[in-house]
């Protein structure tokens, strides 16, 4: 009996550890946003971003909290929260998707190579879909990634009073950064 536990035990992490290869992770991720305008750019960055990405199917998500963008000014950060985003509503948003074409990626040790990750975006409460220009570096085993994308507000019934109008883009132009991706290991 002690056998069949000790092999028992040794095909799970073997297994496990098989498994988690395939996987990787990032608490570090940098999401950031811009939005344009003739009198003034409004731009903010996330530093905590998390991402779990299997590389065996390219199934990929990322979570970010609303409150962790940081803005140039202090002013810009309280409105984003408070009566752009509603972050205390919508705290978070995620990102849910597929990067497409990974044969790339496999059995490359150092190889770039660009394509889509096409998902869903929910944010404000809504869910919609998106596609995102993928660029993926691996090198000396190391992946990494970047992704732009767009949305529009209105998209996500995030209102621009019309008073500020000529200030605050419908469009907002976002990036996705990874500088690397970790392997994540089972426990």
């Amino acid at each position: 009996m002690k056998n069949f536990l000790a092999i028992t035990f040794c095909f799970i992490a073997i297994t496990n550890a098989a498994f988690a290869q395939n996987k990787l992770f990032t608490k570090n991720g940098v999401i950031s946003f811009k939005s344009k305008t003739a009198i003034q750019n409004i731009e903010a960055v996330n530093n905590k971003t998390l991402s779990v990405w299997d590389l065996s199917t390219g199934k990929i998500e990322f979570s970010v909290l609303i409150k962790g963008f940081q803005f140039e000014k202090a002013l810009m950060q309280e409105h984003f929260n408070e009566n752009y985003m509603e972050s205390s509503k919508y705290p978070k948003a995620v990102f849910t998707g597929i990067v497409q074409n990974m044969q790339p990626l496999i059995g490359n040790v150092n190889k770039e190579f660009v394509t889509k990750a096409v998902g869903t975006l929910t944010m404000h409460g809504i869910t919609k879909p998106v596609t995102a220009l993928t660029k993926i570096t691996a090198k000396n085993g190391l992946v990494s990634g970047v992704a732009d994308f767009f949305i529009l507000a209105s998209d996500y019934d995030i209102k621009i009073p019309a008073l500020v109008s000529n200030k605050v883009n419908n469009r907002i132009d976002i990036r996705i950064n990874v500088a690397a991706f970790q392997p994540l290991i089972s426990k």
